[in-house]
């Protein structure tokens, strides 16, 4: 079996600043315009904003730095080490966050997408994200274009489809 896609067991935890110079690894082997430690010190420092990250094979295969608002969770960045990828890391990251989504509390996951990083928009939509708005111009970087990507709780999407179809037979 090659191992490059066989699955890893993860554990995930909440990220610390001795954990920074291996998640800066994964974020410059990941990233054309990574972000700095400054970058990262500043987010972590932020009452409203959380990392985690996912452990395998004793060190850290991956992270996730999401923001707490009101109503959803807003993912500002996700990576794996470039050899753990396609092993299972990203989508348990995104799974732990999933499963803090409530009925009656936060019930999306929201984040922006590279209008050219297909790989990455192919592996959100693999875990139920849909494209929901293109936001033109969006990088500071550079003139790209990102999607806006969401992932509702499976129930609230229900629901926000009730409530459409109810909208529609209102109307008509």
């Amino acid at each position: 079996m090659n191992t490059r896609t066989r699955s890893l067991s993860v554990e995930i935890r909440w990220m610390t600043p001795a954990d920074l110079p291996q998640v800066l690894e994964i974020e410059e082997a990941s990233f054309e315009f990574p972000w700095t430690e400054d970058d990262f010190r500043r987010c972590i420092r932020q009452q409203n904003c959380i990392g985690l990250v996912a452990e395998a094979e004793g060190q850290i295969a991956g992270f996730v730095l999401y923001e707490i608002q009101r109503e959803q969770f807003h993912v500002l960045n996700l990576a794996v080490a470039p050899g753990m990828r396609r092993r299972g890391v990203g989508g348990a990251l995104l799974r732990k966050l999933a499963d803090k989504l409530t009925p009656t509390g936060r019930q999306r996951i929201r984040l922006e997408v590279r209008e050219t990083n297909l790989a990455a928009q192919l592996f959100f939509k693999s875990l139920g994200f849909r494209a929901i708005a293109i936001l033109r111009d969006f990088y500071e970087d550079s003139a790209e274009d990102a999607y806006l990507m969401q992932y509702t709780r499976p129930s609230a999407a229900l629901e926000d489809t009730a409530v459409e179809q109810h909208r529609w037979r209102k109307a008509g």
